[in-house]
């Protein structure tokens, strides 16, 4: 007998292995293991789901509400505010999942209800999961800015979380369970806008503003484009009887509130109510459980057009449209198997500066012991008292797993990259994130995010935590879900298309695609020259509509210059060399007087004065205008500039070709060049620094995208870049 060999052995040590692997990749202060913990299941064969709705209506009035800057109170109900509550059995493993009517729901909060939980149905908190729906009509249960707790309403919804999930415990039964994600890129967008230089206000702290502002004014000509890009698939989890009578749903999707009166669950108790009605039959509705993805930085209105009017139960309704045609395709599985893992993460806390402490001490003393009045009020009182916290925060994290559907649970405001980021690399092949779940640790900006600034980087209570916050989150998760999934993560690759494959046809020397989720590198596809990206660049913008994507996303990704340059070494060029782009301008020619640089090859020394080396650009108001520029070195006499005006905020394709002192650059495939000249100089054949987005000498950078740019060292032929043009098909915008 001790000889014999455990089959589980391989299985076991590759899991082992992973969980090793992502503690040390984490810094994982404790992590919990399933073969540790009771199974929690009554142990009969088979799957089966029990779901539940209660009511979590404040028995007394009036309650504090958060949510907005200021604190408000509210003496009814508008629409009813519930706790709903699935709970998974697969026969050796049971899980629980809640969501609730809430803004934010605190750690503490949610411990004591997962304990009472545990209590009346065995099932170990490591094994519940609880987030809020982030609606901003609903009692307050923790401090959020302006607004206080309310403490008989955070002392009664424990017990009735904990009675959601005991009811549905009460009602499993046999069943199936299918999973289908569609697209809803119309409903949700990126809240978060890079500005024209100067055009951001002043903060709540009296300070400059960067470049981000949060909600801008629609359709704003000083808004240059999103800082982001949107996780906007909606992601359905299925549960029916084995007869095909639908019992459950878990829904995902990222949109922040809507916006609705006092007291209410906002478009996610909407859509609830609405899918269950039409999915139901005989009077047997379905519990349909709208959970929160990744909106920390996502809202439903759409900026870069006029604003439109609608309202929540609206909004909820083209969702409902959406899912009911989704839910009809999935294809049902009858057995299912769980699994579920959960860590907690320790993280520095970011603090005030000194300076701004001084400047909140006279505002905060003459507020006294009052409630904030306005914003300034609400900033002032935060840097104290955050300044008074821990130095770091505990967050937990959790990823679970049914049949091959992955579900992470993150517990802050969590941006839209960072969804895609997660889904991306994700070993298995369909994911749903739900934020703010098992606490409530602050907005979670990637680290490019606070050199561009914005409402959600503004220390505070409420957003906090480390720069390195969001790559340490990610890198916990994806170990989690490795250990659900028992297999590793998958590899991030830019998407193949023609135009890919006619660029690499033509062997450049380096192809930077510029579709990295993440910084500081930037990926050379050729593999010879990573390039660093500088601060002040937002990543995985919307890019150029490119043939051969998916339907679900038919624009390429970009880089989104906002300041920053990405710089490379490419050695041993020569005299001949070719670069080409794909360029998106987002700055007016009137703007600036002088030019937009977006490429520089240099020397060494290229950032002194005389300015050495190859320049491309955009003419301002006094050099060309809008139109494409060229010059060499800081030479008037080598300033070449093109026929064509470029339109504000539309791809373009730019190729400059320089053989020698021959110069030519060509713009959307035509034959014709936009500039063509011969030079005075040719450029220096140790002209090995490359810059993109901006000058060599950091001046006049660009206010764009840039995507897919392709460096040869050699002369590109006409016919090659007719070809690579002819590739895109494009549809421009």
């Amino acid at each position: 007998m001790r000889n014999r060999i455990n089959p589980r052995a391989p299985r076991i040590a590759f899991c082992l292995a992973l969980s090793l692997l992502a503690g040390a990749r984490a810094g994982v202060a404790a992590r919990d293991r399933s073969e540790d913990l009771p199974a929690t299941s009554a142990d009969q064969p088979g799957f089966r789901v029990g779901a539940a709705v209660v009511d979590i209506a404040p028995p007394t009035f009036p309650v504090i509400v958060n949510g907005y800057t200021l604190e408000r109170t509210a003496n009814k109900v508008h629409d009813r505010l519930t706790a709903r509550a699935v709970v998974l059995d697969d026969g050796k493993l049971r899980i629980a999942v809640v969501v609730v009517d809430s803004c934010v729901l605190p750690a503490g909060l949610i411990e004591r209800a997962k304990e009472l939980a545990r209590r009346s149905t065995g099932i170990v908190p490591q094994r519940i999961l609880v987030s809020a729906t982030h609606t901003h009509s609903a009692p307050s249960v923790m401090p959020a800015l302006g607004s206080r707790e309310d403490p008989a309403y955070r002392e009664f919804l424990p017990g009735r979380i904990a009675a959601a999930i005991e009811q549905a415990c009460a009602k499993l039964a046999p069943a199936r369970a299918g999973w289908i994600t569609a697209a809803a890129p119309e409903h949700t967008h990126c809240r978060l806008w890079i500005m024209q230089p100067g055009k951001v206000p002043l903060t709540s702290f009296n300070e400059p503003g960067k470049r981000i502002l949060m909600c801008p004014s629609y359709a704003s000509p000083e808004s240059i484009g999103p800082a982001g890009p949107v996780d906007a698939a909606l992601t359905l989890l299925a549960f029916q009887t084995p007869e095909g009578r639908p019992l459950a749903v878990l829904a995902n999707y990222g949109m922040h509130f809507y916006g609705a009166p006092v007291l209410s669950a906002d478009w996610c108790g909407a859509f609830d109510d609405l899918l269950a009605a039409r999915l139901g039959s005989e009077g047997r509705a379905p519990v349909v459980i709208m959970s929160q993805g990744t909106a920390g930085d996502q809202h439903y209105m759409d900026f870069s057009r006029p604003a439109v009017k609608s309202d929540y139960r609206t909004y909820a309704q083209g969702l409902v449209d959406l899912a009911q045609t989704a839910h009809r395709k999935i294809v049902y599985r009858d057995r299912i198997d769980l699994a579920m893992r959960q860590t907690t993460l320790t993280l520095a806390v970011r603090r005030p500066p000194t300076a701004r402490l001084e400047w909140a001490k006279p505002t905060v003393a003459e507020m006294g012991s009052r409630v904030p009045k306005t914003s300034t009020e609400v900033y002032a009182r935060e840097q104290i008292l955050f300044s008074q916290t821990p130095a770091t925060r505990q967050v937990i994290l959790q990823a679970l797993r049914v049949g091959e559907l992955g579900i992470t649970a993150i517990p802050c405001e969590v941006y839209g990259i960072t969804g895609l980021k997660i889904k991306a690399q994700s070993p298995l092949p369909t994911t749903m994130n739900i934020e703010l779940a098992n606490g409530e640790e602050g907005y979670l900006p990637p680290p490019e995010q606070h050199s561009l600034g914005g409402y959600s980087t503004w220390e505070a209570r409420t957003s906090c935590l480390e720069v390195q916050a969001e790559p340490k989150i990610v890198e916990a998760v994806l170990g989690l879900l490795e250990e659900v999934a028992g297999r590793p993560r998958r590899a991030i690759r830019p998407p193949d298309n023609a135009y890919c494959r006619a660029v690499l046809a033509s062997r450049p020397f380096a192809y930077w695609r510029l579709q990295d989720m993440a910084g500081p590198t930037a990926r050379d596809t050729m593999g010879r020259c990573d390039g660093a990206y500088e601060p002040q660049i937002a990543f995985y913008s919307e890019g150029p509509r490119l043939a051969g994507l998916s339907p679900e996303n038919m624009s390429g990704r970009a880089a989104h210059f906002a300041g920053g340059r990405m710089k490379a070494v490419a050695p041993r060029l020569g005299s001949a060399y070719s670069v080409e782009f794909w360029l998106w301008n987002g700055l007016p020619a009137d703007f600036r007087p002088e030019s937009s640089c977006f490429f520089s090859r240099t020397t060494a020394s290229g950032n002194a004065k005389p300015l050495a080396g190859d320049h491309l650009a955009i003419g301002g108001a006094a050099a060309g205008s809008g139109r494409l520029a060229f010059f060499g070195g800081d030479r008037p006499s080598q300033v070449f500039q093109g026929k064509t005006l470029l339109p504000l905020k539309t791809w373009k394709h730019v190729v400059l070709v320089r053989d020698g002192r021959h110069l030519a650059v060509y713009l959307d495939g035509n034959s014709t060049p936009e500039i063509q000249a011969d030079t005075q100089t040719a450029c220096p054949t140790d002209a090995d620094r490359v810059f993109l987005g901006g000058r060599s000498d950091g001046l006049e950078n660009l206010e764009g995208k840039l995507s897919e740019v392709s460096l040869y060292d050699r002369a590109l032929e006409v016919d090659e870049i007719q070809a690579h043009w002819r590739s895109a098909h494009l549809s421009l915008r």
